[in-house]
């Protein structure tokens, strides 16, 4: 395939933008798919872009979202030019054309619901665009403007965001090569449990024929849940949680009074439950509406049954949280037990920790219970509801060991995305792989960007599918195999963990005060 030579014009549906050559690609970058949800649209849902006359340079990735600065990791810098064009998509194609009919990518990013920006070297489309596709990248609200539930407001605006940016793809990505009716999503973390939700949704039906759920989170909330963290985060302004109320609040308060929410989430502990133990003080919403039930209930019903699915996860989740907080070795058997407590399902759970890893040290089994809660379990279980449902379905665990910072981190959290992106220095690699990724991070990624490209292509990864009877499930490390799971580190918690909208306690007399 000959890239293109010269920096490429392409005509949108609100104008025409021109790109650069790089690397042997077209790269498009910070085109807006929506209008800034600020002033008359704050707290809306999002509006398609105004059109523009001439040629719009996108050369540049638009401005970040508001971000939460509680989390001290993640975060992006505020826009040096003040502007509030969040809402842009970026696009990397080997062949600009109309006629390409290339395959198409769209990825989805994580941060816990509270950050994430689609800039920066890890999520560069130029090697997955190398193999054959179009990739797309695009920014949405996180935080409180993207998920905050507020009387008068639309629920799960971050979720119609996504939507938002689909419709672009759909209406527009022709244009640059790609195939509208080849569409596959693409996440990890907070991108795949909103990837989850989007196969729940009725409004993004249609706009995705294929999905790769990496990491999945457990956490939905009830509509009364989200609501009260809401009245939380109003509280913190001295307003009520009302759209009218708070639609005048400028984005940055807002961001500082979820913010302020986050920092003593644990006093909440008592009435929020398990979110506020895990910090998670933002998630996709059960509104009815907009997300009419979870995303396991759902698949499970036959929802997006028509659209295939890979969905998987790392073998040592939480073990990137745990060193990050510099509690590696150091968790105490008190703290590990009241971590069981609280995140195994229930008592038959807690016993079956205990008779399954009887020889772990209290931070291998802080670890696995999270690891579980977190995101193994959530995956595994919303690969299960869609083969139940009757949907083509593919599982995955990466179980190759992150090299850096000597080995602790294992198969952590993340280290699943540069893999797949190939983007192995800078970012997130260099945390997880180190200064200079060894031959056997080339060998795994080659492998993973393989499936994906491969799966996207023609919905198929190159392993066997996921059938409830087997449970086949591809292993990767430098040796990538296909076994039966579940395996023996999770075998015993398979049928307890279950995943549904998280409720509100009845304890209203735990509320902090403000």
């Amino acid at each position: 395939m000959t890239g293109p030579t010269r920096a490429p014009e392409i005509r949108t549906t609100s104008g025409t933008v021109r790109g650069r050559v790089a690397d042997g690609m077209a790269v498009f970058r910070g085109i807006p798919f929506a209008q800034p949800p600020v002033g008359p649209l704050h707290l809306a849902p999002p509006v398609p872009a105004l059109p523009w006359d001439g040629v719009r340079e996108a050369l540049s990735f638009g401005p970040t979202p508001p971000q939460s600065l509680g989390l001290g990791f993640g975060s992006r810098p505020e826009s040096p030019n003040g502007s509030d064009e969040w809402l842009t998509v970026n696009v990397w194609s080997p062949d600009p054309s109309g006629a390409a009919r290339l395959p198409v990518m769209v990825w989805i990013y994580g941060g816990a619901y509270l950050v994430g920006s689609a800039d920066g070297p890890t999520y560069d489309g130029t090697a997955l665009a190398r193999r054959g596709t179009v990739v797309v990248t695009f920014n949405h609200r996180v935080g409180a403007e993207g998920y905050g539930l507020f009387e008068g407001a639309v629920p799960n605006r971050a979720l119609l965001d996504q939507v938002a940016a689909l419709e672009w793809v759909r209406d527009n990505i022709a244009g640059f090569g790609g195939d509208p009716d080849r569409v596959t999503v693409f996440g990890e973390s907070a991108g795949a449990g909103a990837i989850a939700a989007l196969l729940a949704m009725p409004r993004a039906a249609g706009l995705f024929h294929r999905a790769v759920a990496q990491s999945v989170p457990g956490t939905v909330f009830s509509a009364a849940l989200a609501a009260d963290v809401g009245a939380g985060v109003a509280a913190e302004l001295g307003l009520p949680a009302t759209l009218d109320a708070l639609a005048p609040v400028s984005p940055k308060a807002l961001r500082d009074a979820a913010d302020a929410v986050l920092g003593k989430i644990s006093q909440y502990g008592a009435r929020w439950g398990l979110i506020a133990h895990a910090h998670l003080p933002f998630s996709p919403v059960v509104d009815g509406e907009v997300l009419p039930t979870s995303p396991w209930e759902a698949l499970r019903a036959g929802h997006s049954r028509d659209v295939e699915l890979i969905a998987g996860h790392t073998r040592d989740e939480a073990r990137l949280f745990t060193v990050m907080a510099g509690r590696y070795g150091k968790v105490t058997r008190e703290e590990a037990d009241t971590t069981l407590a609280r995140f195994a399902p229930g008592p038959e759970g807690v016993a079956a920790y205990r008779a399954s890893f009887p020889e772990a040290d209290p931070t291998t089994m802080q670890d696995l219970v999270m690891s579980d809660w977190l995101f193994r379990m959530p995956s595994l279980q919303l690969a299960e509801a869609h083969a139940v449902g009757g949907g083509t379905t593919y599982a995955y665990e990466l179980a190759w060991e992150a090299p850096a910072l000597g080995g602790v981190l294992g198969a952590c959290h993340g280290l699943d995305v540069p893999l797949v992106f190939g983007t192995l220095r800078g970012g997130i690699a260099t945390m997880v792989l180190g200064e200079e990724p060894p031959a056997e991070a080339e060998a795994v990624s080659d492998a993973m960007g393989s499936a994906w490209t491969a799966f996207a292509t023609h919905g198929d990864p190159g392993w066997a599918r996921y059938r409830t009877d087997g449970r086949l499930t591809r292993v990767f490390t430098t040796e990538p195999h296909t076994v039966p799971y579940p395996q023996e580190t999770s075998r015993h918690m398979w049928a307890q963990h279950t995943f549904t909208a998280l409720e509100l306690t009845q304890d209203e007399d735990s509320v902090p005060s403000a």
